[in-house]
């Protein structure tokens, strides 16, 4: 995938503390500074703003009626629940991945977002290249992994991610420069659907990341690029109903309630020596 284009957000320092950090930030976003302290509930409504603080970055809409912050963290909420009692190597992602007694490929994540479908796989010991092209989306990464790493359950964890900002294509333009033992051996790719209008209100998170990377309308284009790079297989995330990425059909797929992983493999992947 192309770079995403920075969405118009601003940059509020909670404390005057917080203002050199959010400077710097301003300047690598060209992004409008606000007044250290300011009261997100208090401005005009509908404004994106990347919250900086001693806790690390969040974003969030302004406005009374705005739902609350978004912001990565590894070690507590629903990631750290997941983590303890999702099921390990018997959830569905692992399944996918080809995750099984002695085979942990390694997996290059193309559309990471937040983070939290890498984290599981690095929690069952697979080594995680992520690509993030949303700048706000990378800084959000970025900071929650930082932190992450400090903790002493979690660390080693997030020590098997590897994040890169930037575009996929030009990622994965460099991979197949590589012999075949460098590449990943798994991509995994969960683009970004189209919400229908119809279904039920998007959960904060959701609405607000949609916000933040826009559309993934070049999601098509991927694939193939994916399976000249992957040497065992490509993992596409879809909701249940949705065609097929590229209207290529997978060599299987798992179907969960609301959602499948569609396969496809190139070859078996080998069991650590």
């Amino acid at each position: 995938m192309s770079l995403a284009p920075c969405p118009a957000l601003s940059l509020l320092p909670l404390t005057a503390q917080d203002l050199a950090r959010a400077q710097t930030l301003a300047q690598q976003l060209s992004a409008p500074l606000l007044e250290p302290g300011s009261d997100p509930k208090r401005l005009d409504e509908g404004l994106l703003l990347l919250l900086v603080g001693a806790d690390g970055l969040q974003a969030c809409e302004s406005g009374r009626q705005a739902p609350g912050p978004v912001r990565v963290d590894f070690t507590g909420g629903a990631v750290a629940h997941r983590r303890q009692f999702g099921g390990g190597s018997g959830q569905q992602i692992a399944k996918a991945i080809g995750i099984k007694p002695g085979v942990r490929p390694r997996v290059a994540d193309l559309t990471a977002g937040l983070g939290r479908d890498a984290f599981v796989l690095a929690s069952l010991g697979c080594a995680l290249t992520l690509l993030e092209r949303s700048p706000v989306v990378g800084l959000l990464l970025a900071d929650g992994l930082q932190r992450a790493a400090l903790d002493p359950e979690v660390g080693p964890i997030v020590a098997r991610m590897t994040l890169h900002a930037g575009a996929a294509q030009e990622w994965l333009a460099r991979q197949q420069q590589l012999a075949a033992a460098e590449r990943p051996e798994v991509i995994y790719l969960d683009p970004m659907f189209p919400h229908s209008k119809k279904s039920a209100q998007v959960k904060k998170e959701m609405r607000l990341f949609r916000d933040l990377v826009g559309a993934d309308a070049d999601a098509d284009q991927l694939l193939p690029l994916a399976l000249a790079v992957a040497t065992a297989r490509v993992v596409v995330k879809r909701p249940r109903k949705a065609p097929f990425l590229a209207d290529r059909n997978p060599s299987y797929s798992l179907e969960g309630k609301s959602g499948r992983f569609d396969i496809y493999t190139l070859k078996a992947l080998r069991r650590e020596e």
